[in-house]
């Protein structure tokens, strides 16, 4: 297949990194709705192709967890199905369906089955500054993590790059899992830019991008 006539871009979006840092940045009190994010994350991705034709985007993201289990600080069922997060992932994902040239790329989460006390209250008992007797429901966390993400994103990015079918690829994401599809997609001669959204990336990525470009504003405060 021969490469595109004139200049062609993908937009893939890491969907639990844009997420995050659309709430830190722009939204901390999660005010906005699943429609109005949805469209924000829209007009983001089609600022990158501005000068260029749109191939498609594609947003990787996992259907949330909706099941039940109990705290086991407080023994109370949580409800994950009637959480606000779910409501707002799963309306938000709805909303992405409607809109032109978006790609739905979905993984699954993978229930560990674990409570896990957080990082800053771990320290705290260790330290002795408090007791487990003080713990509260909110000082854990249920433990769940993304599958088949990052391989979804690496087996997109090498059809894109193998089979010509653009000229740029743009990544919005924060973490150095690209690093492998992003050496393959360069060597196919694609243009790789890198969007994390004003966070601060490990020196060592520029080795491994043609760019870096953030197209969403730039608030007075950034948050890393």
């Amino acid at each position: 297949m021969s490469t595109p006539q004139y200049p062609s871009v993908a937009v893939l979006i890491d969907g639990s990194f844009f997420i995050k840092r659309y709430f830190a940045l722009f939204d901390k009190d999660k005010k906005n709705s699943p429609e109005q994010v949805a469209g924000d994350l829209y007009n983001i991705a089609l600022r990158h192709s501005k000068k260029s034709s749109l191939y498609r985007i594609f947003y990787y993201d996992c259907i949330p967890l909706d099941k039940k289990v109990h705290n086991p600080v407080d023994k109370k069922i949580v409800d994950f199905k009637k959480t606000d997060i779910y409501n707002f992932r799963m309306a938000f994902i709805e909303e992405l369906k409607k809109k032109r040239k978006v790609a739905l790329r979905l993984g699954k989460i993978k229930d560990s089955g674990n409570w896990l006390i957080r990082p800053n209250i771990t320290k705290m008992l260790i330290s002795g500054d408090m007791s487990n007797r003080d713990l509260r429901p909110d000082d854990v966390y249920y433990e769940l993590k993304q599958k088949e993400i990052d391989m979804k994103i690496g087996v997109d990015i090498a059809s894109l790059a193998y089979k010509k079918l653009v000229n740029r690829i743009i990544l919005i994401s924060g973490d150095a899992d690209f690093v492998p599809a992003s050496k393959l997609a360069r060597r196919e001669g694609i243009d790789f830019i890198l969007d994390p959204m004003w966070n601060n990336i490990d020196k060592s990525l520029f080795e491994h991008i043609d760019g870096l470009n953030t197209t969403c504003p730039k608030p007075k405060t950034v948050i890393y």
